[in-house]
């Protein structure tokens, strides 16, 4: 059991520096990672000109397992973090989202914006 959830918190680290990579390669700026708060973490925190994005990484072995990767749940606790973090990262004249980018082995990231309409 453990062993499995050494290997995920693998997997996801790799994931998120995956993303972290992709974003970065798409012009944003990654301001922060794996940030904690009481409201629940977000992956990445990444700034593209005006726009603070706060960014919930998955990463499942398949691309077909993505689909289900993702739910209201969970993205209501990284838009509830973001709440929280909103002041750290953005100012007053910037716009903020929540995304989503999900990754598999052998293919590309994909990056779903504005993923949280909460």
């Amino acid at each position: 059991m453990m062993r499995d959830r050494r290997a995920a918190e693998t997997s996801g680290r790799d994931g998120e520096r995956r993303a972290a990579i992709w974003l970065w390669l798409k012009g944003w700026k990654i301001l922060d990672r794996r940030v904690r708060t009481p409201a629940g973490e977000v992956d990445l925190v990444a700034r593209k000109g005006n726009l603070v994005a706060f960014v919930e990484v998955k990463t499942r072995k398949t691309a077909a397992e993505l689909d289900f990767a993702i739910d209201e749940r969970r993205l209501a606790r990284v838009a509830a973090a973001a709440e929280v973090l909103m002041p750290r990262y953005a100012g007053p004249g910037d716009d903020i989202r929540v995304d989503v980018i999900l990754i598999a082995p052998r293919t590309l990231p994909r990056h779903i914006e504005n993923a949280w309409m909460g």
